[in-house]
């Protein structure tokens, strides 16, 4: 008697599902703390609940999800501890992506550095808020690209990913709009001029002044919850 096989789920839904949850994740539409309705996102997906299981295993890796046994999956609880690390683990790597950028600087990455910006400029003359984290991330994602150094640059993808959807409430307002237009208008001067050193001082600045914000939020969500007894 033959056994009975059974079927993975195709890659591509796997990766609806994985896009789909995530977008979910950033439209604030799950949040932390959450039980997932994996079931309930299937049928929304018109899909088995088998690939959105896989997309769910492959969020806990990235530690956004955790699975607890007899009870499902959850959006893993908000950490200031986590938050200051991703900061602190951001600068680490962007300033060694920077030297390596500044070093193969040439006029087509100067090209896409001006791009980046200037999609920066537009967003946040919007009302759009997400638009703007979005724009603000690939700024420093072009930056760090333009050093190619592959695995470097999809860690960093990797933290950003798990700051904005996990913590994209508390980075709503993590610096003025003036002051990050600014911050990568100085940081884009530097970089031109190849001045490594101005160009990292710039930056880590810049990232400092945001993990203290995004921690302050935080603390600030977490405190305004305890009031109102949520």
């Amino acid at each position: 008697m033959s056994k009975k096989v059974e079927k993975k789920p195709s890659v591509d839904l796997t990766n609806k599902a994985y896009n789909g949850i995530r977008k979910m994740l950033f439209h604030n539409e799950l949040v932390a703390g959450q039980k997932i309705p994996f079931q309930e996102l299937a049928d929304e997906m018109e899909m088995s609940a088998t690939p959105v299981i896989q997309a769910l295993k492959f969020l806990e890796f990235q530690g956004i999800v955790r699975r607890e046994p007899n009870k499902g999956y959850f959006i893993e609880p908000l950490d200031l501890e986590e938050v200051d690390e991703l900061f602190r683990f951001r600068n680490l790597l962007e300033l060694s992506l920077l030297h390596e950028t500044i070093e193969r600087l040439d006029e087509e990455a100067k090209a896409s550095l001006a791009a980046a910006h200037k999609a920066y400029l537009e967003a946040i003359n919007g009302v759009f808020i997400t638009k703007k984290l979005v724009a603000d991330m690939e700024f420093h994602m072009t930056i760090a690209r333009l050093s190619g150094q592959k695995l470097k640059v999809r860690a960093l993808r990797n933290s950003f990913d798990l700051l904005h959807l996990k913590y994209q409430t508390s980075l709503r307002y993590v610096t003025r709009s003036q002051s990050n237009e600014n911050d990568h208008g100085l940081i884009l001067d530097a970089i031109y001029a190849k001045d490594i050193e101005k160009a990292s001082s710039l930056l880590s600045d810049h990232i400092e002044n945001s993990r203290i914000n995004a921690c302050d939020n935080l603390i600030r969500m977490s405190k305004e919850k305890a009031e109102l007894g949520f």
